[in-house]
């Protein structure tokens, strides 16, 4: 394993190690639970440094004992080490929202879905209770309780407003009405067949999800992937952001009520999923990544004419949405997110961009090809509904410029693949950038070389987590502006 520098840590040593993170500017990407036996439970905490390319992480043996809750000093993990106490039944102390996040609507059982079968460890799964809404008084103070079934074709989710005329008091997003326990799939699964399982987690995120999966398992088997396959990857992950941000324009333009703008953008999108198609077998471009490389060629020809028809009217349709004045009015000043709520939130990809944090994992921490083709990473710092927007764009415009020059170029010969396939006992980390942001797979691979347990940390976990930061004090008629500006799934949350 190198894509991860572990260090073990006892539960006593672990506050003054996460302050002394924190201080010297390091974020915490999450932490889970595993059980190398069905007794013991160890904590894994995932970080980044700045400059540092490789990802530092802590092993936390956990004994009877409770851990003490970073959330304090990194309120990101707030949402991460509630899912641990719930799905794993290991405790937190100090926590403060010591409550159910993903199984808040299922039926309480004495042990998580994700404890071994036999274990005799106390677990606080069957402790923890359900939300509770805040008391809100007031004579003039509304109720609305909106979804689960909404109109459109929309992702299952419940969001409970209290609103005082058009001003909103509070806001609680119900997410996980349709948890699919995506993780205790994995468990048993052969590497190669959990590859599809990966990109199914979130459909319109398949290359991500793959590529993330991937590269643990090849992290856990220290194979070398063929240049020519990495540069597969990098062509299908930018082809992959393209559709997903034209997708994003539109339905911000539904928003907006700017019927021609929707159209057109969804239109765009259609044609851009066309080319994948085309190229690959796949409008998703499922089952082409695989470890060890790729499994078949991408149709490079199909993919230099298609982007050179659709380029211009790419261009045409972002400069007509940009002079649009109705468009840019709902979006500038509307749902702002600090740069510091961001990155302490957890906030990822655009999100973050858009509120100053400079982050990118093509750059900052290169994967497949990124290393020689670098991507431009766009930023900006209003954090704004209209930020959002326009690092959309840019990132648009670099993702097409980035597929035309990895093509001009030519891509390197060699094999498409070489043979990946970890040993009993090991274990790795993968991560990619998603259209929405961070994509990060940590694998354990049993005594018998199958998933012993797989960890998913999605964009929309994170970028869910500070939504209603944006929301609160805000008012109902930008609502659905600010949740389509920042391009969220359900799916990608409710893993």
């Amino acid at each position: 394993m190198t894509n991860c520098e572990y260090v073990t840590l006892s539960i006593d040593e672990l506050m003054g190690r996460a302050q002394a993170l924190v201080a010297a500017g390091g974020r915490f990407q999450g932490v889970y639970a595993w059980f190398p036996s069905a007794s013991d439970a160890e904590l894994r905490y995932v970080a980044t440094l700045p400059g540092q390319e490789t990802f530092t992480g802590w092993r936390v043996p956990v004994r009877a004992d409770s851990v003490p809750s970073l959330a304090a000093i990194s309120p990101l993990l707030g949402w991460h080490e509630r899912e641990v106490m719930e799905m794993s039944g290991i405790a937190f102390s100090g926590h403060p929202e010591p409550e159910r996040l993903v199984t808040a609507f299922l039926p309480q059982t004495d042990r998580g879905p994700l404890e071994p079968s036999g274990s005799q460890r106390d677990s606080v799964a069957a402790t923890l209770p359900a939300p509770v809404l805040p008391a809100v008084s007031g004579k003039h103070v509304q109720l609305l309780p909106f979804g689960p079934v909404r109109a459109d074709v929309l992702e299952s989710a419940q969001f409970i407003f209290y609103y005082l005329g058009e001003g909103i008091l509070h806001y609680h997003p119900n997410l996980f009405l349709k948890h699919r326990g995506m993780e205790k799939q994995f468990e048993g699964m052969d590497v190669g067949s959990a590859t599809l399982l990966a990109e199914r987690v979130a459909g319109i995120d398949s290359v991500a999800h793959a590529i993330a999966y991937v590269e643990a398992i090849e992290d856990a088997a220290d194979c070398e992937v063929p240049v020519r396959a990495q540069w597969i990857r990098l062509l299908a992950a930018e082809l992959e952001r393209i559709y997903n941000h034209l997708h994003y324009l539109g339905h911000l333009c539904h928003t907006t009520t700017l019927k021609v703008g929707e159209a057109q953008g969804k239109l765009l999108e259609e044609r851009a999923k066309q080319i994948n198609g085309r190229a690959s077998g796949s409008r998703f471009l499922r089952s082409l990544v695989w470890p060890g490389g790729v499994r078949s060629e991408l149709d490079l020809e199909t993919i230099r004419e298609g982007l050179g028809v659709l380029k211009p009217q790419i261009d045409e349709y972002i400069g007509l949405i940009e002079r649009t004045t109705s468009h840019l009015d709902r979006l500038i000043s509307t749902a702002p997110l600090s740069q510091e709520l961001a990155f302490d939130q957890g906030a990822t990809g655009p999100i973050e961009r858009a509120s100053g944090v400079d982050r990118d994992l093509r750059r900052d921490h290169p994967y497949a090809a990124y290393r020689t083709l670098k991507p431009e990473v766009a930023v900006a710092q209003e954090g704004d509904a209209a930020a959002r927007m326009r690092v959309r764009i840019a990132e648009l415009r670099a993702s097409i410029a980035l597929v035309d020059r990895a093509i001009a170029e030519g891509l390197p010969e060699g094999a498409l693949s070489a043979v990946c396939m970890p040993v009993a006992g090991s274990e790795g980390l993968g991560w990619s950038e998603s259209p929405r942001g961070t994509v990060l797979y940590a694998v354990h691979i049993g005594t018998d070389g199958r998933l012993l347990r797989v960890k998913i940390k999605s964009p929309s976990f994170a970028n869910w987590r500070v939504f209603p930061s944006t929301v609160h004090d805000s008012n109902m008629m930008d609502y659905a502006i600010n949740e389509a500006s920042f391009g969220l799934t359900i799916s990608g949350c409710a893993r």
